[in-house]
């Protein structure tokens, strides 16, 4: 028999952000057996957390979504690290320590904050700068693909861009927060043109400037032709949506942070922080994805 957990990820209220199944000291799982047990919880990603093959590790980590493993993600890091500091100090303890996931992508250094009465806090450092893709999709074949028309995509001077920080997506801007929330997106006719990039398929994050929150900076859904067919909350998009941000808005040298906000025509908003840091030379030299994290049941796989 092994624990199990489910964490609402990227929310402090239950029954919003994004779900996670976590499963703790899944040694002996075969790779066959997890894929099952990611279809048998049906969110959009389980991880399952093994002994730490390096002593600077908290735990070796494997994450499967029900069509597949991923080499990286970001809901399940942040709903992990906290899930893991939980179980070892307890929901009511305040803490603040730094653990290390072992993932496929490499280690994963992540903090984390726990407070009474509050729920836990994580922020992790990505393994992978976000570099942008060769590849381009036609703003047609966007627009079909979405439900909207040509016209509705862009704003500023953002257009259409792929972007990868481990796992890839095509970076959709929006005319405005309307164009977001009439979005009806067909998986199927996706499947027809959408590329693979490093044999990772590549999926549609569409963004706006702004959102329902007012201390929100962008206004994001995210979509796939998968199982789950739309995402309440993707970290793994918040990082490769940080080399666009930094690329179109140029913030400057320094620190930078913006909330993402996501989920929201699901009905389960939820509240992404990523921060840059940029040099003198305008790049990227660090970025972190940070959010908060809710335990929602607990219990036992036999």
């Amino acid at each position: 028999m092994r624990e199990y957990a489910i964490y609402d990820v990227f929310t402090a209220e239950r029954y919003r952000g994004n779900p996670l199944a976590v499963v703790f000291e899944a040694d002996g799982l075969s790779d066959d057996e997890m894929q099952v047990i990611a279809c048998e919880f049906n969110l959009s990603e389980t991880i399952f957390l093994f002994a730490p093959r390096h002593v600077s590790q908290s735990a070796s980590a494997r994450i499967f979504t029900p069509g597949g493993e991923l080499p990286f993600a970001g809901h399940p890091t942040v709903g992990a690290s906290i899930a893991l500091a939980e179980r070892q100090h307890g929901a009511e303890a305040t803490i603040d320590m730094v653990s290390v996931l072992g993932e496929n992508i490499g280690p994963v250094r992540c903090a984390v904050k726990l407070r009474q009465d509050e729920a836990g806090f994580a922020e992790f450092d990505l393994p992978k700068l976000s570099r942008r893709c060769n590849e381009v999709i036609p703003r047609e074949k966007l627009a079909e693909v979405l439900g909207i028309t040509a016209d509705e995509i862009g704003f500023e001077n953002h257009v259409p861009t792929m972007w990868s920080a481990g796992v890839p997506f095509a970076l959709v801007p929006l005319r405005n927060l309307g164009v977001a929330e009439k979005i009806d997106f067909d998986p199927r006719n996706w499947l027809s043109f959408a590329p693979l990039v490093d044999g990772l398929p590549v999926w549609a994050y569409v963004y706006t400037r702004g959102g329902v929150r007012h201390d929100v900076h962008f206004h994001t859904r995210m979509f796939t032709a998968e199982v789950i067919v739309e995402d309440p909350a993707t970290g793994s998009a918040a990082a490769a949506f940080s080399g666009a941000v930094q690329y179109f808005d140029a913030p400057g040298e320094g620190s930078h942070t913006f909330v993402i906000e996501q989920g929201v025509e699901m009905g389960r908003p939820s509240y992404i922080r990523l921060n840059l840091e940029t040099g003198s030379n305008g790049e990227i030299s660090a970025a972190r994805i940070g959010g908060q994290a809710v335990c929602v049941a607990r219990g036992t796989l036999l």
